[in-house]
């Protein structure tokens, strides 16, 4: 009997949580879901055909009509790449995840899988004020779900140890979140905007640290 439960602990232990709230299997299926969304952004960048493939020049001016494309795809690559090491991070941290952290990672998942589409409308319609703000709306809320799962976390006491790294991190989150809602309103009045959300790391450093310092502790 104290074997049978002490093999039970063990696996429990090494799964970060009980059964149905295993930490190592959410990040595994996190995982999965970022790379298939990583890789569905490249599929909606336009290909060359027939007269594009003529010359050399009309090739080139092919890559240089659809520059909006391969903004639109480093720019989202990037920010999934970003959620991706943010979540990687967080999923060492806990040591277990309970129903709240478990239930924020399905509209976190959802909209990470939904986010090739609005970079597909931002790809081909650059300068389109509701595209951008389909895209920005989209990240916005993602950033805010990712936000919403570390302060879950450390309020349910999951992060051992002192958890001012997580908090950190959530506050970054919360920063680049604003960013994203703020500058996609601007879209209406400001054209190539997308271009400004390469800032987004400097939104989530500067920004982060604003949100420290007013934060209660």
């Amino acid at each position: 009997m104290t074997s049978s439960t002490e093999s039970t602990e063990a696996k429990s232990t090494a799964g970060h949580g009980p059964p149905g709230f295993t930490a190592e299997r959410m990040g595994m299926f996190t995982d999965a879901v970022l790379a298939i969304a990583i890789t569905l952004l490249v599929i909606e960048i336009k290909r060359p055909e027939g007269e594009d493939l003529a010359s050399a020049s009309a090739l080139w001016h092919f890559l240089t009509h659809e520059w909006e494309s391969f903004v639109a795809f480093v720019l989202a690559f990037f920010l999934l790449w970003s959620v991706w090491r943010r979540h990687h991070f967080f999923i060492d941290r806990v040591d277990r995840l309970t129903r709240a952290t478990a239930g924020w990672h399905a509209p976190l998942l959802l909209l990470i899988a939904f986010l090739p589409f609005p970079t597909a409308l931002i790809g081909h319609a650059f300068d389109n004020p509701l595209a951008v703000c389909v895209f920005a709306g989209t990240e916005a809320a993602l950033l805010a779900c990712e936000a919403g799962l570390k302060e879950s976390a450390i309020r349910s006491g999951s992060v051992p140890g002192d958890p001012r790294d997580v908090r950190r991190s959530a506050s970054g989150s919360w920063a680049v979140a604003a960013f994203f809602a703020i500058t996609g309103g601007l879209a209406w009045w400001v054209s190539h905007l997308p271009l400004v959300w390469l800032a987004a790391p400097l939104a989530a450093h500067f920004g982060g640290r604003l949100i420290e310092r007013f934060r209660p502790r």
